[in-house]
């Protein structure tokens, strides 16, 4: 019989509906019913595409006796940490402080009232590599609670309070300066294993945030420096297995599993790293002209829109790293890899040994039991006739096709999307791909429909075009609002500018403290719980805070909005204390900083029409410029689309442009190349 959590719109706890467990999902309920019952609460967070969850809930929780055991001595509550992220933030950071190191599955044994006092992550179904087995930590967390319940009690209390001290204020710091940002590129450079361009670690995430900093730097300072390796760890990734050479788009990660073995990737192939991606990429070939960097912008944008694009014209989250292998098993990686004679079959004797020597596959096998990844090796980038190539690429995504696919996570995260509607309406008029900016207008007018209410309020994740319940954070405020302003510059269309303010003064009145400026994660009136998450550090995506700031930011550029401009400033403090020190985890902050540091720069294109020809060239040019977050508004002069288009006529009845930043106007101009050269940073 089903679960609670048969009623769920998570496809992730939708996965744990039939578990023998008697799951709950995150709800006052549950806490009530641990009170009445004198049990303490068990919290598993995880995630649909998360490996390391299916093998813990195949080993675990739908086994009978763990699962009887499991319904005796607990509350047992199930959180997708996509839907919930302030619950998987605060808990989250309690496991990291006890135990030194976090993940997924996150597990965590907690009283009635929310208060944790023993952590973990993945525990296998028996004692292995110094762990104790999910049964003995069952038993040892019941013995406890029986027998030793004051000092657990003390434990729970203790920590609570330890979470509830780490108030973040960063009023002090005062705005990034020129100093923050070339100590930030001092301290990258050394982080940089100069051998392979990556930075250096075994297990390797791609540094999207980081790279829009090198980009924006060197457009602002010229820094010839922070440009090689933005390239670098571009041409790294682009080469190697984190990215699907078949079907484009990117991995989550790569590691390497032996010394000196190949780069392997975790399959997972996840909506926010590729829509961050796709941009940061399209911004480097703006700045470089780089062929690979346009060929892998496009491809991973036309990954979005043909395997993650939903029924209802969002972005479904993720694509999971397991599939089936064709013998009824389901392994990591299936769908990706290739054998020597998978390539035969499909390629035929001659195309197989040049792909086989091209992607890097071999007979032994670069992944396990034979099989490959494809990557590809440095010296052969130019080599080979790139039509052979691409009509490879063609062959083996078709017959890939057919292949059981990767499982998909519908759900649709409003912050998530906002970011892929940023990525696809800029690639979509960086390349003149239309279609790609009709794909980013109908994700925006999904969320506008769907995800936002009367007051402008978000809700977090929809599926299947049903709303859920959960209330969005800072960052689907922040992301989803970056999202409409870009399409706002790219479309011409004020409306989008419209309802970024609307969600930018949610994040003035409902996430910011008055008066330190500090930002929360959580509403002031969200669900309280143990404490209010508060992190501006970047992880895989933008944190709320930074992408606030950024917001913000372009916001004010475009409105002349004080109190936006105000909370922008107020809010990149924290990125003049963390940016010197650890700017690998504070990339995006860097980026906004650039942007204050240059004005931002403030483009009006006016015209006849948004059809006409001049128009229509300078629009194009004003949204290739590389000056760090200029904002782009187009139209019809004294056009109530946007506050910049107002007092700007025509230039001798010619389509013109003006530029200004810092309260400085350059003189308007109808020439191209004048333009081009203004906005070249």
């Amino acid at each position: 019989m089903p679960n609670r959590l048969a009623q769920a719109t998570s496809p992730y706890l939708l996965q744990h509906a039939d578990n023998p467990v008697d799951w709950w999902p995150w709800e006052a309920g549950a806490f009530e019913e641990a009170r009445r019952r004198n049990v303490p609460v068990f919290l598993s967070v995880g995630y649909s595409a998360c490996h390391w969850c299916h093998v813990m809930a195949h080993e675990s929780f739908e086994d009978d006796d763990t699962a009887a055991y499991m319904n005796e001595h607990f509350v047992s509550v199930k959180v997708d940490r996509e839907e919930r992220p302030d619950v998987d933030a605060v808990y989250m950071e309690a496991v990291q402080a006890a135990t030194g190191q976090g993940g997924w599955p996150m597990s965590v044994f907690m009283t009635p009232d929310g208060e944790p006092f023993y952590f973990g992550t993945y525990f296998p179904p028996g004692p292995r590599h110094g762990m104790p087995s999910f049964r003995q930590v069952l038993e040892g967390v019941h013995s406890a609670w029986t027998s030793r319940r004051d000092e657990v009690g003390e434990v729970a209390a203790k920590i609570t309070r330890d979470l509830a001290g780490r108030e973040l204020s960063i009023e002090s710091a005062g705005l990034p300066t020129d100093e923050t940002q070339a100590l930030a590129l001092l301290q990258l450079t050394r982080d940089i294993d100069p051998a392979s361009g990556w930075f250096k670690g075994g297990t390797k995430f791609p540094p999207s945030m980081v790279i829009e900093f090198l980009v924006r730097h060197h457009a602002r300072a010229g820094s010839v420096a922070a440009l090689e390796m933005a390239e670098g760890l571009c041409g790294g990734m682009a080469r190697s297995s984190l990215y699907d050479q078949v079907g484009g788009g990117f991995h989550r990660y790569v590691l390497t599993p032996r010394p000196g073995g190949p780069l392997v990737p975790h399959f997972e192939k996840m909506l926010y790293d590729n829509a961050l991606l796709c941009r940061v990429y399209a911004h480097l070939w703006r700045a470089t002209g780089s062929e690979l960097a346009r060929r892998v912008a496009l491809e991973t944008a036309d990954f979005m829109v043909r395997e993650l694009r939903t029924n209802e014209g969002g972005f479904a989250s993720a694509l999971d790293a397991d599939s089936d292998d064709g013998t009824g098993r389901t392994v990591e990686g299936a769908y990706y890899v290739w054998t020597p004679e998978q390539l035969r079959e499909v390629l035929g004797e001659q195309d197989a040994e040049l792909a086989a020597q091209y992607f890097g596959v071999t007979e032994e096998g670069t992944f396990e039991e034979g099989a490959s990844v494809l990557q590809l090796p440095q010296q052969q980038e130019g080599l080979v006739d790139a039509g052979k190539i691409a009509s490879v690429r063609e062959r083996l995504l078709a017959a890939r096709a057919e292949r059981s696919a990767p499982g998909r996570d519908d759900k649709v995260v409003a912050a998530w999307n906002g970011l892929a509607i940023a990525a696809l309406a800029e690639t979509g008029a960086y390349f003149d791909r239309p279609d790609l900016v009709e794909a980013a207008v109908a994700a925006a007018d999904l969320l506008v429909r769907l995800h936002l209410d009367e007051q402008a309020r978000l809700t977090r994740t929809s599926k299947d075009g049903h709303a859920g319940a959960n209330a969005g954070v800072l960052e689907d405020y922040a992301d989803v609002a970056e999202g409409f302003l870009a399409l706002a510059s790219v479309t011409g269309e004020g409306v989008w500018l419209e309802f970024a303010g609307f969600l930018l003064d949610h994040v003035l009145v409902r996430f910011t403290d008055p008066e330190s400026g500090s930002l929360y994660d959580t509403a002031a009136d969200a669900e309280q719980l143990i404490r209010r998450p508060q992190d501006p550090t970047d992880n895989a995506a933008p944190s709320g805070w930074t992408a606030a700031a950024n917001a913000l930011l372009g916001y004010a550029a475009h409105t002349g909005s004080e109190p936006h401009r105000t909370a922008a400033e107020r809010a990149l403090g924290v990125v003049k204390a963390l940016g010197p020190r650890v700017p690998r985890f504070i990339g995006w902050g860097l980026a906004a900083a650039e942007a204050v540091l240059d004005g931002p720069r403030e483009v009006a294109v006016v015209g006849p029409s948004l059809d006409h020809e001049g128009t229509r060239t300078l629009h194009r040019t004003a949204l290739l410029g590389t000056a760090p977050g200029a904002v782009v508004a187009v139209g019809a002069p004294e056009s109530d689309e946007f506050p910049l288009l107002a007092d700007r006529p025509l230039v001798g009845g010619e389509p013109a442009a003006y530029v200004c930043r810092n309260f400085t106007c350059d003189a308007p101009t109808t020439e191209v190349e004048r333009l081009r050269a203004v906005l070249s940073g």
